[in-house]
């Protein structure tokens, strides 16, 4: 058996990585055992290979847990903009995309590269590929029994993220832990994920696929898991039906044989200057088609497949009487579909659920009934909006998990 280590991470990804550059350069004894061949691939894929590595808006409101207060302490402790302090430290140009989400201008590999350089600043040992066969506690130490031999230590915290993408190595190991030791765990299911939809749902917008729009989008509902969400987002056609950021922001929230709500004018609104009644009632119009009215604030091929499908293509506005009027509206900003399902973890960006939060303490990710067993990153109950919020929770509990090992 080696010498004693002060903490022993299970998992060399973002919470993994950064977990043991932080302890390490808190002068302590860091060994990083994964199985992988090449470590920080789910980095490197990330954001089209850009990687989103932060949002600098996130805040608690970014996440879902069935303890949303859990995440308070960790990100106050570690917020974004003292990630992007880290980031600008080693000169990595980044760029803003989207309501605050911070990308690489270069590649996710400049992420990766300088959370390397992290752990060699903090002296940690990082083995791999390595396979962790067994997890014990002992005599008050921890002992990690691996493919290359045991491994003792004041703490074990696991970091193997979940279940997504599991063409690079994803697993449950952390739950199995969890699991091992009593700790509840809440019912993993893929998350930031697309739908999928029957083709009768889309047999009015087949042909639009490709277009692309943002919307308002709702999914959920009070007496869900996460309750109800409304987002802002862009929404893709496609020819299987929705995709683009404001599905899989919905995903979230949706539940088997719920339907989720798209109002298509919802930007328009949010944009100021327009008011929906007004266009709908609107008597100078009246010499109008429908189809013309409805392209003023929609995109034209799907002003065309809306007036087509409540029968007034090609009609003047003063010949829809109020009562099409009001369906036409109706159709367009409270649109309702009822999704088949989702993608499943190939496709999923992130798994929801996890450990239970009541199991840990907030401040340092330990399991309170395990002293020294810690658990961060994606393995625990917490996930993040879609925009660079669940990688300032990797490094936010992993900072968290740092200082108190």
């Amino acid at each position: 058996m080696s010498t004693q280590w002060d903490a022993i991470i299970i998992g060399g990804g973002a919470a993994g990585l950064f977990c043991a550059g932080v302890a390490g350069q808190l002068n302590k004894r860091i060994l990083v055992l994964d199985h992988a061949e090449v470590l920080g691939e789910k980095i490197r894929i990330s954001g089209g290979g850009r990687c989103n590595f932060t949002n600098q808006h996130s805040s608690p409101a970014n996440f879902l847990s069935l303890n949303p207060h859990f995440v308070k302490s960790a990100l106050a402790r570690y917020p974004a903009k003292d990630f992007i302090k880290l980031v600008q430290s080693y000169g990595i140009a980044y760029h803003e995309k989207h309501q605050g989400q911070l990308f690489c201008d270069h590649s996710a590999q400049d992420i990766i590269q300088m959370l390397f350089a992290e752990c060699t600043k903090g002296k940690v040992e990082i083995r791999n590929p390595v396979s962790v066969l067994s997890i014990a506690q002992e005599s008050g130490s921890w002992v990690v029994n691996t493919s290359t031999g045991l491994e003792k230590s004041k703490a074990v915290v696991m970091a193997t993220g979940g279940l997504p993408v599991p063409a690079i190595g994803a697993t449950a190991y952390a739950l199995d832990i969890a699991k091992q030791f009593n700790l509840n765990v809440v019912e993993p299911r893929p998350g930031l994920v697309p739908l999928s939809f029957t083709a009768d749902s889309f047999h009015h917008l087949n042909e639009l696929a490709g277009l692309s729009l943002p919307v308002r989008i709702s999914s959920g509902s009070k007496g869900d898991r996460y309750g109800a969400c409304r987002f802002q987002e862009d929404l893709l056609l496609t020819h299987k039906g929705l995709s683009g950021p404001a599905v899989l922001q919905a995903s979230n929230y949706w539940t088997e044989g719920e339907g989720i709500h798209i109002d298509w004018l919802g930007s328009v609104e949010v944009a100021g200057g327009f008011n929906c009644d007004a266009l709908f009632n609107d008597e100078e119009n009246r010499l109008k088609t429908a189809e013309t009215i409805l392209a003023s604030v929609l995109p034209q091929r799907l002003a065309k497949a809306f007036a087509e499908q409540k029968n007034v293509l090609g009609r003047k506005w003063a010949e829809v009487s109020k009562k099409d009027r009001h369906a036409l509206k109706e159709l367009i900003t409270n649109w309702s579909v009822k999704p088949a399902g989702t993608l499943g973890w190939k496709k999923a960006e992130v798994m929801l659920g996890g450990v239970d939060t009541k199991e840990l303490d907030g401040q340092t990710m330990m399991a309170k009934s395990h002293p020294g067993l810690y658990f961060i990153g994606e393995c625990v109950d917490v996930t993040g909006h879609l925009g660079g919020h669940n990688f300032q929770w990797a490094w936010a509990s992993g900072f968290a998990c740092a200082q108190a090992v």
